[in-house]
């Protein structure tokens, strides 16, 4: 035996002759029990160990693997897109999704009570989990997006943990009148925003889209990236002209917020009309303020039509995330996104995403990541104050969506 091997062999022979024979004392059954696993503070606080050990879900939720167990139950799913190959410039969003979940570990460390929007999206009537991950290659666009739309539909087309009973409003094919879940894809690049639009579609027809974004994302294909085949038309620039043409947005009910990016021309502009988006540009925030931002996309979208919302992290200044493929300068702050998201409370989110978070580009105090899940916390918030999308039902058991 070597002289290290005995050194170890005497090292623990020693602590074991110090601490006795603890076989028969497991703390974990004993009366130390509270010691591993307890009650966060605060009257709403959730069962979780230390904030740095375990595995990450988004915001220590519970994790299932949605995908694989049919029979999985919840009112608001978290899946992850990790899919970066339609990106223009820089790449690395395909480990968003991971990089988000790091990023959202303390969100309920003090209990989650949102104190401006008054709920704790952590301890209410819903069932929240995070699904993992949808497997994602990265060797053929045209079959990782059928993935991602398959993946999310489903996630979307099964009955949610509450009011699985109760009219709900989707009106499309089988799941015509049936309450869904909400889901909330961590992104991947912009380009998955066009699969999981064609998954919404399915259940809900044509939708009404808010878009944060310092981008149009509209562009014609021929404009962005010069289309050389139909597999590269489809990219991060060029997907809302895609589901434009699809006939899978409501017209004239779309917006985007945030954008600040140089054109290839005024026609961009008359695209993106045509495309049926109106726009807010980053820079009337220093004019009308959050409040006139918040007016705006109200007045376009209303709380009545089904709302998917994306948002692209790059609508954040890169001070505030330099984590993402194309930083733009001159945008909004963390502050002032997640005030004119809160802004939004009312309308009626059917799901969401978050998009362009590359982590790798990001600053040793997670700076991107954080801010990527603090939005989404505001979403999540959002959906829970809502209640169940049964509750878009009106009292004369009409769709609001057809009102």
């Amino acid at each position: 035996m070597h002289y290290s091997e005995s050194l170890l062999l005497a090292l623990w022979a020693s602590v074991a002759s110090a601490h006795g024979n603890h076989d028969d004392q497991i703390p974990m059954s004993g009366p130390h029990q509270s010691l591993w696993y307890n009650r966060l503070p605060g009257d709403g606080g959730t069962q979780a160990d230390a904030v740095f050990s375990g595995i990450s879900t988004f915001g220590r939720l519970p994790y299932e693997p949605c995908l694989q167990k049919s029979d999985v139950s919840y009112d608001i799913a978290f899946i992850g897109a990790p899919f970066d190959t339609g990106t223009s410039y820089r790449p690395g969003a395909r480990f968003g999704p991971s990089g988000i979940r790091q990023g959202s570990r303390r969100l309920n460390l003090y209990g989650g009570y949102n104190v401006p929007l008054a709920t704790n999206p952590f301890n209410s009537w819903a069932t929240v989990l995070d699904c993992g991950d949808i497997p994602v290659t990265s060797y053929d666009n045209t079959f990782a997006l059928r993935q991602i739309e398959e993946g999310h539909f489903r996630i979307l087309s099964r009955e949610p943990a509450t009011d699985a009973d109760e009219p709900g409003p989707a009106v499309k094919g089988r799941l015509k009148g049936k309450t869904l879940p909400r889901v909330i894809t961590l992104g991947g690049d912009h380009t998955i925003t066009l699969p999981l639009l064609r998954s919404i579609n399915r259940a809900y027809g044509p939708v009404t889209v808010i878009h944060f974004d310092s981008h149009l994302d509209t562009w014609k294909p021929k404009v962005f990236g010069g289309a050389p085949s139909d597999v590269a038309s489809v990219n991060h620039g060029t997907y809302f002209y895609h589901a434009a043409m699809e006939g899978l947005l409501k017209n004239d009910t779309n917006i985007h917020a945030g954008i600040r990016t140089t054109l290839s021309g005024p026609s961009d502009y008359e695209n993106d009309g045509y495309c049926g988006f109106e726009i807010v540009e980053a820079r009337e925030i220093d004019t009308i303020g959050a409040e006139g931002i918040i007016r705006k996309i109200r007045n376009r979208v209303g709380t009545k039509n089904p709302v998917y919302l994306s948002i692209d992290i790059d609508t954040l200044d890169p001070a505030f995330a330099p984590a993402t493929g194309t930083p733009e300068t001159g945008g909004w702050s963390t502050r002032e996104l997640r005030t004119i998201i809160r802004g939004l409370e009312g309308v009626n989110l059917i799901a969401a995403d978050i998009v362009e978070v590359a982590p790798a580009y990001d600053t040793n105090a997670e700076h991107t990541t954080m801010a990527a899940a603090d939005v989404l916390y505001e979403v999540m918030s959002l959906m829970v104050k809502k209640g169940p999308l049964s509750k878009t039902i009106d009292s004369n058991g009409r769709n609001t969506r057809d009102l």
